[in-house]
């Protein structure tokens, strides 16, 4: 969604003036989200005066949060983590995609899922809360099991706070949509997203973490806390399976 609009970081008063405009439109602001793409691509130190600057400018403040990619995320320190929390950054939106090695190359993610794993988790050491993001079809239909189980594997060890599902939407005029043309990459029917689904949330073990496939993008809306609720969510599933049958054997 950045294609064509480059990367760039304003400056000291562009950042101010926007807060200003920020607490004139909503002066009493509860939660604040930094955009766009990856704030944690920004020096700490700036990262730091921006919180600082929130919190002064917005009395009622409760939480910050922000994107931040895992690369980003591995190139801060321990203590750097530590300070933004301490400074009041609440929350972060990681973007795990796959915990497949082969899906996150062949979308060309950048990292291996053991990195992903490594900046999901020192995350929450610095008791950041953390919010994970899958996408449902994104291993096609070669790779959907590998893709279910291997992403299940990378969330387990992460244990984050928050979790949620988007389903693979593909864009006009990009890499992966040349590959569906060209049927190199075959796309889940909603049938088989069901069936994907299923076999993560089967392998999913986690404590307290609000489960969510709640996007305009997913077939089936599910939210619940697992693993308190994973039973509830895999029957819901299997209730959506049983409707759509002569599908699903066709899977």
């Amino acid at each position: 969604m950045y294609k064509g609009k480059p990367c760039q970081v304003k400056s000291h008063q562009q950042i101010h003036e926007h807060i200003a405009w920020g607490r004139g439109m909503d002066p009493g602001a509860r939660r604040i989200f930094l955009a766009d793409g990856n704030c944690l691509a920004l020096e700490t130190e700036l990262l730091l005066e921006i919180l600082k600057e929130l919190y002064e400018q917005f009395p009622h403040l409760e939480r910050v949060a922000l994107y931040g990619g895992p690369r980003d995320i591995l190139a801060k320190s321990n203590e750097e983590l530590k300070a933004l929390q301490q400074a009041g950054l609440h929350l972060v939106y990681l973007g795990v995609e796959s915990g497949s090695a082969q899906v996150l190359g062949m979308m060309k993610k950048g990292v291996t899922p053991e990195e992903m794993t490594k900046a999901g988790v020192r995350v929450q050491q610095a008791s950041i809360s953390l919010s994970c993001m899958l996408i449902s079809g994104l291993g096609g239909r070669e790779l959907w099991r590998e893709h279910a189980l291997e992403s299940a594997r990378v969330i387990n060890a992460i244990n984050p706070k928050y979790l949620a599902l988007l389903t693979l939407m593909v864009e006009e005029n990009t890499p992966l949509c040349k590959l569906v043309q060209a049927q190199e990459f075959q796309l889940l029917s909603p049938q088989a997203v069901l069936a994907e689904t299923l076999l993560l949330l089967e392998n999913l073990d986690l404590d307290t973490c609000t489960f969510r496939s709640n996007h305009p993008s997913n077939y089936l809306n599910l939210t619940g806390v697992l693993s308190r609720d994973k039973q509830m969510l895999i029957e819901q599933l299997r209730q959506a399976r049983d409707f759509r049958s002569e599908g699903w054997r066709a899977l």
